[in-house]
C-alpha cells in the first residue's frame, strides 16, 4: 500500500508540513509514503480545461503520477478564514477521478488556536465530489499546533500532546485498513463495470 500526504499550506516551513512530516514518520504500516509540500510547485490555476493542466511550467504531470500510485491519501490543510486554502482546493479541482476515485483520504486540518472544524466541514461537504476520493470516519484536527508534535523525548511529552498522537496512529491504523479494503472496490470497478457507467463521471 502506498501513501501520499499532501500538505496544502501556501507558505513554505508552515506548520502543515511539520504535521505533514510527523504523519510521514508514523505511517509504518505502508510500504511507501510520499509527501508533497504544495506551496513547492508551480501549478496553474485551473481554469475547468484539461490543457491548463499542462500549461507551460506546470508540473501538475509529475504530481499527477504520484496520485496515480497512491493508494490512500492524506490532506492537510491549516485553516484560513474558516476555509481550507485555495491552493489546496485548486488542488482537488484539478484531480481526475479516474486516478483518485474509491481511494480513501484522511482530512487533517491544523490551526493555531482552538478552532479548525471549518475547514474539514468544507472539504467533506464540496471537495470530494467529482474526484469521488473516499473520506474516511475519521479525521484529524491539530489545534494549538505550534505547541505538539515538536518533542522528539517521549517522557516529556505534555498529556494532550500524548493523547494527540495516539489518536495519530488510531487515524493511521484505520486509513491503511481502508485502503486494503477499497483496492478491491477499484479492481471491482474495473472488472465488472456498471452499465453505461461513463456516464456517472461526476457526483450528484
Amino acid at each position: 500500500m502506498n501513501l501520499l500526504i499532501v500538505s496544502g499550506s501556501q507558505r513554505k516551513e508552515s506548520q502543515s508540513a511539520k504535521v505533514a512530516k510527523y504523519l510521514t514518520n508514523t505511517a509504518t504500516l505502508f510500504n511507501e509514503v510520499t509527501h508533497i509540500e504544495l506551496c513547492k510547485y508551480n501549478l496553474p490555476f485551473w481554469d475547468g480545461e484539461q490543457a491548463s493542466k499542462s500549461a507551460i511550467g506546470s508540473e501538475w504531470p509529475m504530481l499527477n503520477k504520484k496520485i496515480q500510485k497512491a493508494d490512500a491519501m492524506v490532506l492537510i490543510t491549516p485553516e484560513w478564514g474558516g476555509m481550507a486554502t485555495p491552493i489546496l482546493k485548486n488542488f482537488l479541482l484539478m484531480c481526475d477521478a479516474q486516478d483518485t476515485a474509491h481511494k480513501p483520504v484522511l482530512l487533517t486540518s491544523v490551526v493555531s488556536g482552538i478552532s479548525g472544524a471549518y475547514p474539514i466541514a468544507e472539504l467533506k461537504m464540496n471537495a470530494l465530489k467529482n474526484n469521488k476520493l473516499v473520506a474516511t470516519p475519521e479525521h484529524l484536527i491539530i489545534r494549538h499546533v505550534e505547541e505538539v508534535l515538536n518533542n522528539k523525548q517521549l517522557e516529556n511529552l505534555t498529556q494532550r500532546d500524548t493523547n494527540l498522537r495516539d489518536r495519530i496512529n488510531y487515524s493511521m491504523h484505520m486509513l491503511h485498513q481502508y485502503s486494503q479494503a477499497l483496492v478491491q472496490i477499484r479492481i471491482k470497478h474495473k472488472e465488472r463495470p456498471f452499465p453505461k457507467q461513463q456516464e456517472y463521471l461526476y457526483g450528484m
